[in-house]
């Protein structure tokens, strides 16, 4: 490759690490754009994406709903740490899952109600895809990733996306794995059909390592501008590498420390310790911003928890949802502190998301402009489970399809609402969207543009 004509969108660093291939996509450049950064040379726009970010037993009441709709609106104690992003973030309350005489089911009728528009009957049910797999067939058919699954607790079953209710789409849970299916899309060796690249191999030797020749060619014909887009973009993937590199380094010894004897239960990657949770999906996010950039999918779902929250702090038992449910209201506060603290923890994970997005210059803008994520829990207070009001905000503008730094309130309207709006904003031929009493065709006006 010697200039920058044969360069395009679809150009990939290829290599060896191992004896095994290794490939790496190309952030979007400059040379890729049109003279105003606004789209593809081509003329073709840039790429919109679509993900969904969730997390399990909701907000408090009282203390996440701004009391100002529309523009400049307040920010209460709950959604404050995402004050950064106010202009980038609308917050949607006042929208119900309406169950027409099923039984709500805890911690998954609100969750399905969102995704799928319909109140599933029962916990084995849903009663049609989830639209993010609607949304992958019309904008990720052509990336190599149809859309991917994340979930920071190391579970696989902690996935929301779902084509029926025995297709679950499941989730990747480790941070090294992801990286792995990242970095090497043609691992195979000739001589073993069974072979597994070592994640602790391409991780010490860096897969930019094994594209260096190609990388310095591609580096010598490309402007100012785009040199130091991909000098971040590199930079960016080692940070990455070092920090998991970590997890693969044999801990200094402690002498007070003692092997306990064989456990009686079987391993699990799983862990839901907060601490654990949130270093995974700082990591995930972070790998997830590259692969969106090199447009490896544009369709995502990243679960922060699992439906019930079962995150716990270190050395305890006891989760998020139990404190829900058997922590005293401390007169005082008007709230459950325990509880809380997971709350808080759980919206400054969403702070991570939103600035992995944010943190990856694109065209005129950052990668969080041309992405539509929609944040969400299953429940409004986790105390009674209650479906009124559930959480819901949108991050993101999709490359100007939709109105943000918004208070949309929705006055007891079916949270299909915030779905078919979604839907068409992402250009799907939809006119009405849900079932039952949540069948809708109007669609929240306030955030189109």
């Amino acid at each position: 490759m010697n200039s920058n004509a044969r360069m395009n969108r679809r150009t990939i660093l290829r290599g060896m690490l191992g004896g095994a291939a290794v490939s790496m996509g190309m952030p979007l450049l400059d040379c890729f754009l049109n003279t105003n950064g606004t789209a593809l040379a081509s003329g073709a726009p840039l790429p919109v994406r679509f993900g969904t970010w969730f997390w399990g037993c909701g907000l408090n009441p009282g203390r996440w709903i701004p009391q100002k709709i529309g523009t400049d609106y307040d920010m209460p104690a709950e959604i404050k740490v995402l004050a950064p992003y106010k202009d980038r973030l609308s917050v949607f309350s006042g929208f119900k899952a309406i169950v027409d005489g099923k039984p709500a089911v805890v911690h998954y009728t609100g969750s399905m109600s969102i995704l799928t528009g319909s109140a599933p009957k029962d916990m084995q049910s849903v009663e049609a895809p989830t639209m993010d797999t609607f949304i992958s067939d019309a904008i990720g058919s052509t990336t190599r990733f149809r859309s991917l699954e994340l979930a920071a607790t190391g579970n696989p079953r902690d996935s929301n996306s779902r084509r029926s209710s025995s297709v679950i789409n499941p989730a990747e849970g480790s941070p090294l794995a992801f990286y792995t299916r990242l970095f090497g899309p043609d691992f195979k060796d000739p001589n073993a059909a069974d072979f597994v690249p070592d994640p602790a191999v391409m991780v010490r030797q860096s897969v930019l390592s094994a594209v260096t020749e190609q990388r310095q060619t591609i580096l010598a014909g490309l402007g100012s501008a785009d040199k130091a887009r991909m000098d971040q973009y590199f930079t960016s993937v080692r940070q990455l590498e070092q920090q998991l590199a970590l997890q693969l380094q044999k801990p200094a010894p402690l002498e007070a420390c003692t092997k306990p004897g064989q456990p009686s239960w079987s391993e699990t990657k799983e862990n839901t310790q907060i601490d654990v949770v949130t270093a995974n999906h700082k990591l995930m996010a972070g790998l997830l911003a590259q692969a969106l950039a090199c447009d490896q999918t544009r369709v995502f779902n990243m679960a922060f928890g699992d439906a019930t929250s079962s995150l716990r702090k270190a050395g305890s038992t006891v989760t998020h949802h139990q404190l829900t449910h058997e922590e005293p209201i401390d007169e005082k506060l008007g709230y459950q502190p325990e509880a809380t603290f997971f709350v808080d923890r759980i919206m400054e994970g969403l702070l991570t998301m939103v600035t992995a997005l944010d943190s990856v210059k694109e065209g005129d803008g950052t990668l969080l402009d041309h992405t539509l994520m929609l944040a969400h829990s299953e429940c409004s207070y986790a105390k009674i489970h209650s479906l009124e009001t559930l959480p819901m905000f949108i991050a993101g503008r999709a490359g100007g399809k939709i109105k943000s730094g918004l208070h949309i309130d929705g006055n007891g309207d079916s949270v299909t609402r915030v779905g078919l709006t979604i839907q068409q904003a992402l250009g799907l031929p939809l006119n009405k969207w849900g079932t039952g009493s949540m069948e809708t065709s109007k669609t929240v006006g306030e955030i189109m543009a």
